[in-house]
């Protein structure tokens, strides 16, 4: 009988977790990022996935953790040999290590998805806003700023392209971290992946508490559309249909000639746009960019990123170096964007609410809804939405942008 019971007790999942408590605390974490897409609703098409999948990674025997590799590509199996990755074919990874090795190898190391969801972002995204207030959209670039800050820290802690890596967290943009982290330091993706869509699920939180720390009351005050009535733009847009269709076309062409590392996400990005802005012709394509197809990449990303998080490859002191650079990283970049849009104001008579700057994230388009709703408190008439979403989009654009730039050097 006593063996017997032995027997069932090893069958289940407590022997493991006996053995290698750390289990517990990777429990406690997807639990808590469930806690946040669904009872907070923070980001809740990428963070329940991701969670879920940390979740069903960590129980010991199920055998749906993503196998971490060593820097010359071997991976060990479950009899303890070890076989390099690449060699092996996509049926034998399913077979000898689990699905989610499969769907992870298959799909995110090859750096498929990132470019896949970009070009639904771009379907979903109307870049009209910032054609209409275009001088706005530089303010998208200052908010790169805590991607080079933290870049210049992080290099004193770990290697240049690991530093890259997490420093690409500072442009709040999941798919492209994913994308720098694939082609610099594949070994970190799963703590970056966490921290850059955790913050991101934070922007709600971390937005107000960096202007809080640097905006004034009279700053915040500052109406837009009572600054373009006291100082009116000369330019008139007479077709915004067809800049709406030229734009995707020249950025794209221009991104491929000064920065060919970045046509991946940017090219992408600006495809999904395309269809979209082209209209009827193209709807059946934009129908299935925009749901069917970003709809499937968001769930095979959430749930193979989160697969990753396995107790080895999150529970050590680089991982909480990781959190805590890309905190800084993302705090830096909304308060890059704030004191671009000071500087700016030094010198113009036209003057810009801060929160415009600091929006120059590529958190779209949440960053911006939060944004306008601090406008709000100070004043129920000052609504910001869409003078932030000017540099909102450029955000996107500008970590793309930054992400080809670091590849490019240090891949």
């Amino acid at each position: 009988m006593q063996e017997i019971l032995e027997k069932i007790y090893d069958m289940t999942a407590f022997s493991g977790i006996a053995e290698n408590p750390g289990c517990l605390v990777m429990y406690v974490l997807a639990f808590c990022l469930l806690y946040l897409g669904i009872k907070k609703g923070y980001e809740p098409l990428l963070l329940i996935p991701i969670a879920f999948g940390v979740l069903i990674a960590n129980f010991p025997g199920g055998g749906m953790g993503v196998n971490a590799v060593d820097g010359e590509g071997f991976v060990t199996l479950a009899d303890g040999t070890k076989e390099n990755i690449w060699d092996m074919s996509l049926p034998k990874i399913a077979h000898d290590l689990g699905l989610m090795n499969f769907i992870y190898y298959m799909l995110i190391k090859t750096g498929f998805i990132p470019p896949i969801i970009f070009m639904g972002v771009g379907a979903l995204t109307d870049f009209g806003p910032m054609l209409r207030n275009l001088k706005l959209a530089i303010f998208g670039a200052g908010a790169q700023f805590g991607i080079f800050a933290v870049l210049l820290v992080a290099c004193n802690f770990f290697t240049m392209p690991e530093a890259a890596s997490l420093a690409i967290i500072g442009g709040a943009d999941g798919p492209t971290a994913i994308f720098t982290t694939i082609k610099l330091a594949p070994h970190l993706l799963g703590p970056i992946a966490i921290a850059a869509y955790s913050y991101m699920a934070l922007v709600p939180v971390i937005v107000p508490l960096v202007v809080k720390l640097t905006c004034s009351k009279k700053e915040l005050s500052i109406n837009m559309k009572e600054q373009d009535k006291l100082y009116p733009s000369g330019r008139e847009i007479k077709n915004m249909r067809v800049l709406k269709i030229l734009f995707p076309i020249v950025t794209t062409t221009i991104v491929a000639i000064l920065v060919p590392s970045a046509v991946s996400l940017v090219g992408m990005l600006m495809f999904g746009n395309l269809i979209k802005e082209v209209g009827n012709s193209t709807s059946r394509i934009f129908d299935a960019a925009s749901n069917g197809i970003m709809n499937a990449a968001t769930i095979f990303l959430g749930l193979s990123v989160g697969a990753t998080m396995t107790v080895d490859a999150f529970l050590n002191w680089q991982t909480i170096g990781i959190v805590i650079g890309g905190f800084l990283a993302f705090g830096f970049s909304i308060f890059g964007g704030i004191m671009l849009v000071k500087l700016f104001n030094v010198f113009s008579k036209k003057k810009i609410n801060p929160l415009i700057g600091a929006t120059g994230l590529s958190a779209v388009p949440m960053a911006s809804r939060v944004a306008n709703d601090i406008a709000l408190k100070y004043d129920p008439k000052n609504h910001v939405l869409n003078y932030c979403m000017s540099s909102n989009v450029a955000g996107v654009i500008g970590s793309a942008v930054a992400a080809g730039i670091l590849i490019s050097f240090l891949g």
